[in-house]
């Protein structure tokens, strides 16, 4: 009986080292990956990676209005906004995959 026990748990520990690589590759994956989200018809654009981290910002010189600063800082709020709820959609994906489909709950990943 002691045997049996020791079995699953070594067979429950395998699984579990497994499930913790798989886990890493999929971080891996993410952090290499690049979503760009944009506003004002592309006047900004920014990039992050699949781990939300913000890559670059891109402003077009005709975005640029000294008389009108906030019309630019509501689209670099936009612009970046886009771009993560994009990365915050991609790694979804790819949790959901690792997963297989298991609901988890918000915010976990």
């Amino acid at each position: 009986m002691q045997r049996q026990i020791m079995k699953k748990m070594q067979k429950m520990q395998a699984k579990l080292q497994n499930s913790m690589g798989q886990m890493q590759q999929v971080q891996d994956e993410l952090e290499k990956s690049e979503v760009e989200g944009s506003a004002g018809q592309g006047m900004v654009t920014v990039r992050v990676n699949g781990q939300q981290q913000i890559l670059s910002v891109k402003i077009k010189k005709e975005a640029v209005d000294p008389d009108d600063v906030e019309m630019l800082e509501d689209l670099v709020f936009a612009a970046v906004k886009d771009a993560l709820d994009r990365a915050r959609a991609l790694s979804q994906d790819k949790m959901a995959q690792l997963t297989a489909g298991l609901p988890l709950p918000p915010g976990l990943f």
